[in-house]
């Protein structure tokens, strides 16, 4: 049975909502697909590593990290670039640019099996939340790996942004 995927980012939720949201969601677990699993600033310690594996194994939701799917430096080069030459900073990002797709695309969907990736996520994984830091889903890898698997899966795809 291929699980249910919604995609979640951290900005723009303060630690109660983003917990809620995931239990409100049905999560049962949590794919991280970040290649740093920290992010800066106090308002958003709950979603560095430690402290997050922690809060969630509170909720009884299951935390995997998947390095692959997460871009490269390389990779994530092309998309500062774009956001060097749009002056928009990442925070504000409301979309990817082209290259970093192609980019994207090539390094970690190329060669990616989605069977095995759900036959890895175990047959307890019901409701799986895709997580990485951006807001917009628009603006994040994270879309692309979701638009993937409902394509080639048909899996079902839910959005989740801060209110």
């Amino acid at each position: 049975m291929t699980p249910e995927f919604v995609t979640i980012g951290v900005y723009g939720f303060d630690e109660t909502s983003f917990f809620q949201a995931l239990v409100d969601a049905g999560v049962d677990t949590v794919c991280d697909i970040r290649r740093r699993r920290g992010v800066r600033g106090a308002a958003y310690a709950f979603a560095n590593s430690q402290r997050l594996q922690a809060r969630l194994a509170e909720l009884g939701i299951r935390y995997v990290h998947r390095l692959d799917l997460a871009p490269g430096p390389e990779t994530r080069q092309r998309q500062h670039g774009a956001d060097t030459s749009a002056r928009t900073a990442k925070r504000q990002r409301e979309t990817l640019d082209p290259a970093f797709i192609a980019a994207y695309r090539q390094e970690c969907l190329t060669g990616f099996d989605n069977q095995q990736f759900v036959a890895d996520l175990g047959p307890g994984a019901r409701v799986v939340a895709l997580l990485c830091v951006e807001r917009e889903p628009a603006a994040c890898h994270r879309s692309l790996l979701a638009e993937r698997l409902a394509e080639e899966l048909g899996a079902r795809i839910l959005h989740i942004v801060p209110g």
